[in-house]
């Protein structure tokens, strides 16, 4: 299998981990991930279906294929979900060579050209955060750093982290703001936990020894 072959089948495993999210929340309104398959021939593509809420009737349900190459580069699962959202929402005109069946199923052959992702929104990003933290990739023994405790929605779309870290005792709470440099952010908390010039009191929280303000981070 060459390195292309294997990152593209690492990308179609992403995508379906991140899907899988959407089985019991809505992607859009009353839209719901009802299947998520590998294109097969080894095509870089994911196909996805959707449909209404346990719905398993395949003339009841969508598939669209979505490429995941883009010029030299992949897609990224988050790519994926936003061209997903961007196609099932509004009137979109597929000319006929871009409509096929599959299983019985309507498929619709995506041309990301022609379609606007839709904005990733702060639920999405809280969401992505949250996994990260919850299901790191490292192995147990590899892990060093922070622990997610607990988390709570705040007002003014920051998102408080309830974190452990095997550098500073106890429980602390972490106020974020979720969106844009994640991975640099996840790489970065167990140590600003600790930052002294951070660090404020939070009396009217019972589930934290004090509290971090990253908002501004």
């Amino acid at each position: 299998m060459s390195e292309d072959e294997r990152e593209i089948e690492d990308l179609q495993v992403e995508v379906a981990a991140l899907l899988s999210d959407y089985v019991h929340a809505p992607l859009l309104e009353d839209q719901y991930v009802r299947g998520v398959l590998p294109v097969p021939s080894q095509a870089p593509a994911v196909r996805a279906v959707l449909g209404d809420r346990a719905e398993s009737t395949p003339a009841r349900l969508t598939a669209y294929e979505i490429p995941l190459r883009t010029g030299e580069d992949l897609r990224t699962a988050y790519d994926v979900v936003a061209l997903l959202r961007a196609v099932h929402t509004g009137t979109h005109i597929y000319p006929r060579s871009r409509v096929t069946s599959v299983m019985g199923m309507d498929l619709y052959l995506v041309d990301p050209a022609q379609v606007k992702e839709a904005s990733f929104t702060t639920d999405d990003w809280t969401a992505t955060l949250l996994r990260c933290l919850a299901h790191p990739c490292d192995p147990p023994e590899e892990r060093h750093g922070a622990r997610l405790r607990g988390f709570l929605f705040r007002h003014g779309g920051a998102l408080r982290l309830y974190m452990d870290s095997d550098e500073v005792r106890g429980v602390i709470a972490a106020d974020v703001r979720p969106g844009g440099a994640l991975t640099a952010l996840l790489a970065a908390l167990p140590s600003l936990l600790g930052e002294e010039h951070r660090i404020s009191e939070e009396p009217g929280d019972p589930h934290c020894r004090y509290l971090v303000d990253l908002t501004d981070w």
